[in-house]
């Protein structure tokens, strides 16, 4: 139970700011292309209580890391509104919106880095360990998160960015597959052909960031 406690206790703050931020940021970057909806609705903060949904910010995360199955990690939040036909010019700016929610899971990621660096050169004490091992957290469920949405499957932002990109008449064939997206994502999450695409990724993307910041692997 300590454990479990401890476990909690420390991958919290990370996985809930990883989630929710990432929605924040849709917001902020479709409130800057023109579309208030988000603003609007109070959904543009970094209060996490604005953003958390019990299942998807809480439940589905905490059973992923709790169970350890070395699957890539999986859980949402509220999504923020968007209307992007609000949007200043709407299939252009469709990508930066997008591509903002993984943009700030980057960030966040390279935070966690430069906490674990200070974690690592402190001396060892009660705080150096904890802190080491939320940003060991903060690190993984930011990059995971920021590959997992980088995937090009409608509605994951790396789809709506293929869509943006796509020539008019294969974007509106692509976004067609939104319908259906949330349940083949499900199938190859538990499949298991999702964490094989997307693990090499996940290692790729970290080792650069343990390199950059030059952290032990």
């Amino acid at each position: 139970m300590d454990s479990l406690i401890q476990t909690i206790a420390i991958a919290a703050l990370p996985v809930i700011f990883a989630i929710t931020l990432h929605e924040a940021a849709h917001g902020y970057v479709a409130r800057y292309f023109g579309d208030p909806t988000a603003w609007q609705e109070g959904r543009i903060t970094v209060n996490p209580l604005k953003h958390i949904d019990l299942v998807g910010t809480i439940i589905v995360p905490a059973a992923i890391l709790l169970l350890s199955t070395g699957g890539v990690l999986f859980g949402w939040a509220k999504p923020v509104p968007v209307n992007f036909g609000r949007l200043r010019e709407p299939k252009k700016d469709m990508l930066w919106v997008a591509a903002a929610g993984p943009a700030a899971n980057l960030a966040m990621a390279v935070f966690w880095a430069a906490v674990m660096k200070v974690a690592w050169i402190l001396p060892l004490n009660f705080f150096s360990l904890p802190m080491a091992r939320m940003a060991e957290v903060g690190m993984a469920v930011n990059i995971a998160l920021m590959v997992l949405n980088l995937f090009p499957l409608p509605p994951l932002d790396g789809g709506r960015i293929a869509v943006s990109l796509l020539p008019q008449q294969a974007a509106w064939r692509f976004a067609q597959l939104e319908r259906f997206g949330f349940p083949i994502l499900l199938l190859l999450l538990f499949s298991g052909v999702l964490g094989s695409v997307l693990t090499p990724v996940i290692r790729l993307v970290g080792g650069l960031i343990e390199l950059v910041f030059q952290l032990p692997s």
